[in-house]
């Protein structure tokens, strides 16, 4: 092992950090990661892959670029004298230029900054980071990788919006997102499944963010995000698809402001906002027998998710393989029960043991459909792909 490259998965108020050997080929378990939280708010806390979870002590004037700091210092420490050669960020937006990995410089990051409207909860944090390792270690490669590039397959049709046509021409389109969560699982899936990979698949993010992916022949050719991270299904804060009326309503007659709108929109809408407890479906769950408006959460939630399964099937002309991933469709055995119950109609059965154990497939030998369960790798992907960008060594 000569480098190693160090992989940021950066939110509102948390990092998630892998340190892999950039040595080909590259190794799915990383050497060392982790994650910290509640960077900005009263305790925050670090936790590492070699030590239990402890309180993180931050400047409070910065408390986003001390979090950083101790990330590098840390991953510095934990090599031990071996060379860190490149930063990898994960950035959400990257438009209609970005279809790849790229070197970040001043130039690139002042481009960047344009998305940060479109998904204001993951960009500018990503950009911040980028930023201080910029200022830390100006000769330190840093490289951005993509969540909207995997769907640059999606045909012309699924990127287009019923807009006036200049609106195409300025790159305002549907650019799909949590792409390096479903090239991942486009990896993995042909070396569990075979052939059935390669058929009509829909891969189902479920996290705080939200969103599915139809593919064929692991490619993406239809997704439910679409020009913003807001776009499709029901999410913890986040309201998904909504008539564009209702916007204007918001707007016009209760008098909110662009500001405030997209404050009800991305922090105050989704599970957190009709429960008005919590946007964790953990938490949900085990209140919902006494509380009506969660009881609404939960069936909506499922709802538009099933909903939209329906659509994803239409367009890929019929359904083989359906994939749970991340936070929500990795952990949560209940909630993958209450989906995949809707599905009846397509033949999908359950197998409710092995989906109470989370097996990695948890549908029945009788069902039209196969149900599995994939836990994600965004940080493995960001290093598998940045690593065309790495210096021969």
């Amino acid at each position: 092992m000569n480098a190693c490259v160090l992989v940021l998965n950066c939110g509102s108020s948390s990092i998630k950090f892998a340190l892999f050997d950039a040595d080909l080929p590259l190794e799915r378990v990383p050497l060392w990661s982790g994650k910290t939280d509640d960077i900005t708010g009263p305790a925050p806390t670090f936790e590492a892959s070699d030590t239990p979870p402890e309180r993180l002590n931050v400047d409070a004037q910065a408390p986003y670029h001390s979090a950083l700091q101790q990330i590098k210092q840390r991953a510095i420490r934990r090599l031990g004298g071996i060379h860190l050669v490149a930063v990898v960020h994960r950035v959400v937006h990257g438009g209609a230029r970005y279809f790849g990995p790229v070197r970040v410089d001043q130039v690139v990051l002042a481009d960047l900054r344009n998305y940060i409207p479109l998904a204001p909860l993951h960009q500018p944090f990503a950009l911040e980071a980028i930023e201080s390792f910029l200022q830390m270690q100006p000769k330190l490669l840093q490289i951005a990788c993509f969540d909207t590039a995997f769907h640059h397959t999606l045909p012309r049709v699924e990127k287009m919006l019923p807009l006036p046509y200049s609106a195409w021409e300025r790159g305002i389109q549907r650019y799909g997102f949590h792409g390096l969560s479903y090239q991942y699982i486009s990896i993995v899936l042909p070396e569990r499944h075979g052939d059935l990979a390669h058929g009509k698949v829909i891969v189902a993010h479920l996290g705080s963010g939200a969103s599915l992916c139809g593919m064929q022949n692991l490619r993406s050719v239809a997704t439910t995000m679409g020009f913003s991270a807001l776009d499709g299904l029901m999410m913890g804060t986040r309201c998904g698809a909504l008539d564009p009326g209702v916007l204007l309503y918001l707007m016009e007659v209760e008098q909110l402001s662009p500001q405030q709108l997209g404050h009800v929109l991305y922090y105050e809408s989704g599970l957190l906002g009709i429960s008005g407890v919590s946007s964790d479906p953990r938490a949900l769950l085990q209140i919902e027998i006494d509380n009506p408006r969660v009881r609404d959460a939960l069936a909506l939630y499922v709802q538009r998710i099933v909903r939209e399964i329906g659509a994803l099937t239409a367009v890929l002309g019929g359904l083989d393989l359906l994939v749970f991933t991340a936070g929500i469709g990795e952990n949560n055995a209940e909630m993958r029960a209450r989906i995949c119950k809707e599905l009846h109609f397509l033949g999908l059965i359950l197998d409710d043991s092995a989906n109470q154990s989370a097996c990695q497939l948890i549908s029945t030998s009788q069902s039209r459909v196969a149900v599995a369960i994939e836990p994600t790798n965004e940080e493995w992907m960001a290093a598998n792909l940045a690593h065309a960008l790495l210096p021969k060594f």
